[in-house]
């Protein structure tokens, strides 16, 4: 765990990963702040820390007081939170985020329904508006011009990032967001080259992928999947089909490295390991590069996976944002502090930034 890895010709100084945590404190149009620098300082003894979801038009939001990365203020904005975490040794990662049909027209900017590859609406959850949980809408129908726009919108913000000073970018492609709904069926109806096949679902991916790559090297590009989550309603006829195609697609794009969502991880929750989830090991094993596991894992299982070659890093949420020093923590087997549910989304420095670390526990 505590050996350094190569990613995209940068030397991290451990396997251990940061991952993508929503925690809704920038400002309300999407303006990274001083107590988000703050939060990712604490949390940057990890070797590669990846930002939380920053979407990439104010059209790609569903929830209040997320970043961005489509505007120059946000971009000056995030520069001394990514330079903060430089500071301390991390190779730092912006996740790309679009959220598609997950969105709700009260909160979309023309106030019409969100966009989706198809107009078919999440069933069994709902939206959490500020009023309280409403249903969620019936999407509208991305047109193929609507789609090269979302393209292009993808390589703008990549563009944006390495502005930022971030070294790399993760497109979030799992969670039943856009490119996942695109990818599975279930959320995929369409007739034209971006429905029906797998070849034809993976296109939007792809096509996101090689925008991206106009704006920095294939190598310092990474893929967020979860195979096993039928989360906000992303179900698909043949997981085990799709998602084994998608990375052996990606095997020949010398990315970065790919992410793999556990089966036990539901969106922001902890579920149990559902009877029909692929095994992560099984997945991992198809691809040719880097692999981070992440999803509920502590110091002892994180070891296997990293031992048996499942991963080759290993993401860590819930502890890292109870325990802002964790990897020192791991290193000298101190004990964790608990998270409290109380901050997790929103608010203060409370939940947030005052978790202690052992150097400020001890004084």
């Amino acid at each position: 765990m505590f050996n350094g890895i190569d990613i995209g010709g940068q030397q991290l100084m451990n396997r251990i990963v940061l991952p993508p945590l929503t925690r809704s404190r920038a400002t309300d149009d999407g303006m990274p702040t001083p107590l988000m620098e703050e939060y990712y300082r604490q949390r940057a003894g990890a070797g590669l820390v990846i930002s939380e979801g920053t979407v990439i038009t104010p059209q790609a939001s569903a929830y209040a007081r997320v970043p961005g990365l489509y505007s120059a203020e946000q971009v000056a904005a995030w520069r001394p939170v990514v330079r903060a975490a430089h500071h301390e040794g991390a190779v730092v990662y912006a996740q790309l985020w679009h959220v598609g049909r997950q969105s709700h027209s009260s909160v979309q900017p023309d106030a019409l329904p969100p966009l989706a590859p198809s107009p078919v609406r999440i069933t069994g959850y709902q939206y959490r508006s500020a009023t309280g949980r409403i249903p969620y809408e019936t999407p509208r129908e991305l047109t193929v011009a609507e789609i090269a726009g979302i393209v292009e919108a993808y390589g703008t913000a990549a563009r944006n990032a390495i502005s930022a000073g971030f070294d790399g970018i993760e497109l979030h492609a799992a969670n039943g967001y856009l490119i996942d709904q695109f990818l599975n069926d279930g959320s995929n109806h369409r007739t034209d080259n971006y429905g029906g096949s797998i070849a034809n679902r993976t296109r939007f991916l792809h096509e996101v992928i090689q925008e991206i790559a106009r704006h920095l090297p294939m190598e310092r590009i990474g893929v967020r999947l979860s195979p096993s989550s039928d989360w906000m309603d992303a179900h698909d006829s043949d997981k085990l089909t799709l998602y084994s195609t998608v990375i052996r697609q990606l095997n020949g794009l010398n990315l970065a490295y790919l992410h793999l969502v556990e089966p036990e991880i539901a969106g922001s929750t902890t579920v149990d390991r559902p009877a029909d989830s692929i095994p992560t090991e099984k997945l991992a094993a198809l691809f040719d590069g880097v692999v981070i596991v992440t999803g509920g894992h502590d110091q002892a299982s994180a070891e296997r996976l990293l031992a048996d070659g499942t991963a080759d890093l290993v993401g860590f949420g819930r502890l890292f944002i109870a325990n802002p020093d964790l990897p020192h923590r791991f290193r000298t087997q101190a004990p964790l502090e608990p998270l409290r549910l109380s901050g997790i989304y929103g608010g203060g420095p409370e939940g947030y930034t005052d978790y202690p670390s052992l150097a400020t526990s001890n004084t």
